[in-house]
């Protein structure tokens, strides 16, 4: 039996997503068509409106509406800290913590060469003119993987040839956790960044 062409393009396109296979595009496809067309169409509608509408910051990368986003806009922002951040997801749990009222970079992925995502498929040259332009430590806050780290080292060293003072977000323990349950990297490394208990 032969799909009809344009379930098949939807199936298709559903692909396009993370982690979704064959089998899943071809499940979600059922179901917008099946079980929930107001929701299939809401969907088009969304995904075509945020298509045309959403474009980078031209300061700070992320994903807005405007040239500038709220962020960089927002008044009583210490611009003299700058934290790179690896997606805007990663910046929002920054936001979340309430407790970094810096400036951002965000690089919309990291170095993965098993992935063909090298140095050019970065804004190496916007983040370095941006650390320039604020004349900010920038704080390397990109993910504890080996990408992560890969990429953290590359930018360290690029930016620090151009004179800027780079520092990386610390690894330790968890908060309410306890030592035997945490593994030996995360110890081995929380130890190796103690600090001194202030009096």
């Amino acid at each position: 039996m032969k799909t009809p062409s344009s379930l098949e393009e939807l199936i298709q396109a559903l692909r396009c997503l993370p982690g979704v296979g064959p089998k899943s595009a071809q499940r979600m496809a059922y179901h917008l068509l099946q079980r929930d067309r107001p929701g299939a169409l809401q969907l088009s509608a969304a995904l075509g409106q945020a298509v045309q509408n959403i474009r980078h910051c031209c300061k700070c990368n992320n994903f807005s509406e405007d040239d500038i986003c709220g962020v960089c806009l927002a008044e009583g922002r210490d611009t003299s800290l700058l934290c790179v951040v690896e997606m805007p997801s990663d910046m929002l749990m920054m936001e979340q913590t309430q407790c970094f009222r810096g400036m951002y970079f965000v690089l919309m992925g990291r170095l993965s060469p098993l992935d063909g995502l090298g140095s050019r498929e970065l804004p190496l040259e916007r983040l370095v003119q941006r650390a320039r332009e604020l004349n900010s430590e920038v704080i390397l806050a990109t993910n504890f993987t080996v990408e992560g780290e890969a990429t953290a080292h590359y930018l360290a060293t690029l930016l620090r040839a151009q004179g800027v003072k780079v520092s990386r977000i610390a690894r330790g323990l968890p908060v309410g956790g306890e030592l035997e349950h945490v593994d030996s990297g995360t110890l081995a490394q929380a130890v190796l960044e103690r600090r001194e208990v202030q009096g």
